[in-house]
């Protein structure tokens, strides 16, 4: 970091309020305390801004942060004056209108682009043919509501393969007009009924006996979909009735990623001829401080076996679990290699209510079929060499944002121990956060 040439600024629309604890975990970054008042001068991408506070400038995480216009004195605002987490979670945090990013979120799903992505995927959309395939006899005379349905390909599943009573489809998007047609188009109006409108404000006639929807995100949890399937299952559904998925896992192996660091790091150093180095610690910075959607993970490159750090049980996980979720890794190194990061991928399970019928399992690890969610990749600073038999141990953190409920953090802490554990010889330590954005 460096001092600033003007450390007193005059208030402009560029002031921010921290609202949570941020510690930097690189020279160039600034610790942040709930409350903390600070100039953003320049927002180097969408995670991570260049900011002053108190004097000194460097880069702060967009997601700890919220425009305020308060008073012109720089130096009253205290931890206290921050906006509170009831205040935050309720959307009246100062100037936050829209804390689900709504017209966003729902505007991305009134449009073809992303049902065309999840149609085109076949493992996910024939795992819930499947689940209604191996459940026909369940689901006759049944009441099944399908949250947020799309264009209402698991409703016409359930329609066309099974005999249920009713079938509620409800999709928030304007998607939802389109719904209705293929409905019609498919012979199916008499048993499907498609309904718009979020998860809380939706009005039926009575419970349902089975709550269907596909939910999961990167990191299974971002976007937060799932909070209200969580809402839907308390009003909605009638006791003893069925959640499918019934249970969810995240699970994550150490890896490398030769690629993606010498195409984001290693290019950096001589490109043509020429002495670009200068330019690495941006590149790290840019790269390298936030997760990398959509990766490709090639099974070669897992550094060990997958572990399951998160297991979710559908019918007991409660909104306010979604807050924070921590889980504990240890793995065996079992090739050697670069370490160069963590990756993350998650599976979903379907219980069978049918007498002899299977459950039904997806999986979008690097070992199972191609998904459109691919898998999710969290790199480390700089890699590590590893060898055969080292460990890798440590914990994962996914903390929801305090103010952009759609959004979160994922922290990793390790430890890297090389040699076996009764003759260990050397050990690294590293934590990063990590920013998850739309």
């Amino acid at each position: 970091m460096e001092e600033s040439e003007n450390a007193e600024k005059d208030v402009c629309a560029d002031e921010f309020v921290a609202l949570s604890d941020f510690t930097a975990d690189g020279t160039n970054q600034l610790s942040l305390r709930r409350g903390d008042r600070l100039v953003v001068l320049s927002r180097q991408c969408e995670d991570w801004w260049w900011a002053e506070l108190r004097g000194v400038v460097g880069y702060v995480p967009a997601g700890h942060l919220l425009q305020c216009r308060l008073s012109t004195s720089t130096s009253n605002l205290s931890a206290d004056s921050a906006p509170s987490p009831e205040e935050q979670q309720n959307g009246q945090a100062q100037d936050l209108e829209d804390p689900w990013q709504d017209e966003e979120y729902f505007g991305s799903y009134g449009t073809l682009k992303l049902h065309l992505e999840m149609l085109l995927d076949q493992s996910r959309t024939e795992a819930y043919r499947q689940v209604v395939l191996n459940n026909r006899d369940f689901l006759r005379d049944k009441v099944v509501l399908d949250l947020g349905c799309g264009t209402g390909i698991i409703s016409l599943f359930c329609a066309q393969l099974a005999q249920p009573a009713k079938v509620f489809a409800v999709e928030a998007s304007s998607m939802a007009h389109y719904t209705r047609q293929l409905v019609k188009q498919n012979g199916c109006e008499d048993v499907v009924s498609v309904l718009q409108g979020r998860a809380e404000h939706i009005q039926l006639p009575h419970k349902v006996d089975v709550l269907v929807s596909e939910w999961m995100g990167n990191c299974l949890l971002f976007e937060f979909m799932v909070e209200a399937v969580l809402q839907v299952r308390q009003r909605w559904l009638a006791e003893g009735g069925v959640m499918w998925p019934s249970s969810a896992a995240l699970l994550l192996v150490p890896c490398q990623a030769h690629s993606y660091y010498t195409e984001s790091m290693s290019f950096w150093k001589n490109p043509y001829g020429l002495d670009f180095s200068p330019l690495q610690p941006l590149a790290q910075q840019e790269f390298f401080s936030k997760p990398k959607f959509s990766h490709i993970l090639e099974p070669h490159n897992c550094l060990s076996v997958p572990s399951v750090v998160l297991n979710l049980n559908m019918y007991t996980l409660t909104v306010e679990d979604l807050e924070e979720m921590a889980g504990q890794f240890s793995f065996c190194v079992n090739k050697p290699g670069d370490f160069h990061g963590f990756c993350a991928w998650f599976s979903v399970g379907f219980d069978s209510r049918q007498a002899g019928g299977d459950a039904v399992e997806l999986n979008t690890g690097p070992f199972s079929e191609p998904t459109h969610w691919k898998q999710t990749l969290f790199m480390l600073d700089s890699p590590v060499s590893v060898q055969q038999g080292d460990s890798i141990s440590g914990s994962i953190v996914l903390r929801r944002n305090p103010a952009w409920r759609r959004h979160m953090s994922v922290t990793l802490n390790w430890t890297c121990r090389t040699g076996t554990e009764d003759d260990c010889k050397a050990s690294s330590v590293g934590t990063k956060t990590f920013p998850m954005w739309r």
